[in-house]
């Protein structure tokens, strides 16, 4: 006999696994969360230096390639997505930013009626769960555990700050008392140390903070392994899904809702595949129109960024993980008391700033204590010498690509075109962040231990030099969003405010796809905060209607 389901989730990644908690939580509902990855449970997911080793793993990674992008010189860039109980959030850097509140109040310009700051602030709040692994000290109610590891950053790490310091940008306090003061605070300008979902030692990502505690519950199904490759529709209402595991085709309906949550790659192509998307596309692939909506995929947005690497004349990580007695004795160190250098994530320092003339923080910025590079087999590999990093990000692109299907094939991996810098607007903030970047390390806190320059020399360049660097230097920072974003209707979104699918019922989009417009800094914070407050939404929506016909 064929298990009944209320709810179908599609992806146990950031947002499917808080969807899975919220809505198996109530206990009058069915949940069914389908993965395509499998476990977790690998030591690289849970140490937190470790996704340097994941960030090419097919085991645990999709590792998509972006069509060759005009704007970055005709490059091929890396996309590393997660395949994987807690998706990107097992592999992810482990940074927690919010956004800034501007950005949220784009969105509700967008159509996004609801999304405005003071909304997603409370929901943000409920979320959160603030925690120093030294003291064993938490603050705090919510499953997102949000660790101050200001007590185990590398020292080399004060000079950021000295040096952000005379650039007369703001610094956060950093205590341990609770609740902390730091960005995630303030929601504005200022360099910090970066607040990361690390928990005494280990990552914690979705899974571990939604997914495995509502694995106790009995109306929670999880299948792992299992590839969706189209949405059952009954008309224009979504029906169930067809999935394909261990070699075998099962349709599963679902009585209430389908909720797509595989990502911002993954969440247009489903729809794609199941005949929601531009007619154009699906006829070149002969696949049958079941809606003609033309925005599934379109509005593509990610966060590029630009690194230089600077020789230092005092020890950085690179003194320690640099050489095999330092890994080894670094190995140590975490086995016997989950301290010292792996237990970091190697982003310690960042913030925001404003570029010049920009009345609000528009560029984020990154500081690291250590120089590495990636290996063409995609290891990570660290500089014997001791090197750092300084790294700047426009936040708010406004150029837009699009993901668009390769074949009607559910395992070939769709068609990503970033469209790079492919407005005036974001040209001009590619060469103002730069210009930030060639101040910022010509501090005197900075200068004082840099013992040299590493090519390109960003100091040598002028407007012209610098767009051009970035073309040919600048990279994602792997923050995907967009392709199925929220708006007022049919003609300029996929999504209403409640990530309802126009023109389909009972189907909803619910992950960083859905943005209006990518947030100004790491994604994976206002991903799960979108995913918490969509369960809200689906609950609301469940209770004020009838069941539907089975």
């Amino acid at each position: 006999m064929t298990p009944k389901y209320d709810f179908i989730i599609i992806g146990a990644g950031s947002a499917g696994c808080v969807l899975a908690e919220r809505l198996s939580k109530d206990g009058r509902y069915q949940v069914l969360l389908i993965e395509a990855g499998g476990s977790d449970a690998r030591a690289w997911v849970k140490i937190p230096v470790g996704y340097g080793f994941t960030f090419s793993d097919p085991s645990v990674n999709w590792r998509y390639s972006a069509a060759p992008d005009p704007g970055l010189a005709g490059r091929e860039a890396y996309w590393p997505r997660g395949r994987v109980i807690g998706g990107s959030s097992s592999i992810n850097a482990m940074a927690y930013v919010r956004g800034l509140p501007h950005d949220f109040s784009d969105w509700e310009a967008a159509g996004a009626t609801g999304w405005g700051w003071d909304a997603v602030r409370r929901s943000y709040e409920t979320l959160e769960r603030q925690a120093n692994p030294d003291t064993g000290q938490e603050q705090g109610n919510g499953e997102i555990v949000v660790s101050d590891l200001t007590a185990r950053m590398h020292p080399f790490t004060r000079h950021f700050l000295s040096a952000g310091k005379e650039m007369g940008w703001p610094q956060p306090e950093h205590m341990n008392a609770l609740p902390p003061k730091d960005s995630n605070a303030v929601a504005g300008e200022g360099l910090s140390y970066v607040r990361s979902t690390l928990r005494r030692g280990v990552r914690w990502s979705a899974a571990d903070a939604f997914l495995r505690p509502a694995l106790k519950r009995k109306n929670l199904t999880v299948l792992r392994n299992a590839l969706v490759e189209k949405l059952l529709l009954s008309g224009k209402r979504a029906s169930g899904v067809r999935l394909s595991q261990k070699g075998k085709l099962r349709d599963i309906h679902a009585a209430r809702e389908v909720v797509v949550s595989a990502g911002a790659i993954n969440s247009p192509q489903l729809l794609q595949l199941s005949g929601i998307g531009p007619a154009e596309i699906l006829k070149q692939h002969g696949i049958e129109v079941n809606l003609d909506l033309s925005e599934v995929g379109q509005g593509l947005q990610d966060h590029l960024a630009v690194s230089h690497f600077l020789w230092a004349n005092e020890p950085t990580l690179n003194a320690t993980l640099g050489n095999r007695l330092g890994q080894a004795l670094s190995g140590l160190r975490y086995l016997l008391g989950r301290k010292g250098p792996l237990s970091v994530p190697v982003n310690q320092v960042s913030g925001f700033a404003r570029s010049k003339g920009s009345a609000l923080p528009d560029v984020q910025v990154y500081c690291n204590p250590a120089s590495y590079a990636t290996l063409p087999n995609g290891k990570p590999s660290i500089d014997r010498d001791n090197g750092f990093l300084l790294c700047v990000q426009p936040c708010r692109p406004t150029s837009r690509g699009q993901i668009s299907l390769k074949s009607a094939n559910p395992l070939d991996a769709p068609l990503i075109q970033p469209n790079s810098l492919s407005t005036e607007e974001d040209r001009r903030s590619a060469i103002g962040a730069s210009h930030l970047l060639q101040e910022l390390s010509q501090r005197p806190a900075l200068q004082k231990v840099i013992r040299a320059h590493r090519d390109p020399d960003i100091l040598e360049m002028d407007d012209a030099a610098l767009l051009e660097n970035f073309r040919q230097r600048a990279g994602t920072v792997f923050h995907a969003s967009c392709s199925c974003r929220m708006g007022r209707g049919a003609s300029d979104s996929v999504l209403d405010a409640r990530l309802r699918v126009h023109g389909i019922s009972g189907l909803r989009v619910i992950d960083a796809s859905a943005f209006p417009n990518v947030t100004s800094g790491n994604t994976n914070a206002p991903t799960m905060m979108l995913a918490a407050r969509g369960a809200e939404m689906v609950l609301e929506d469940t209770r004020n209607a009838p069941q539907a016909a089975e």
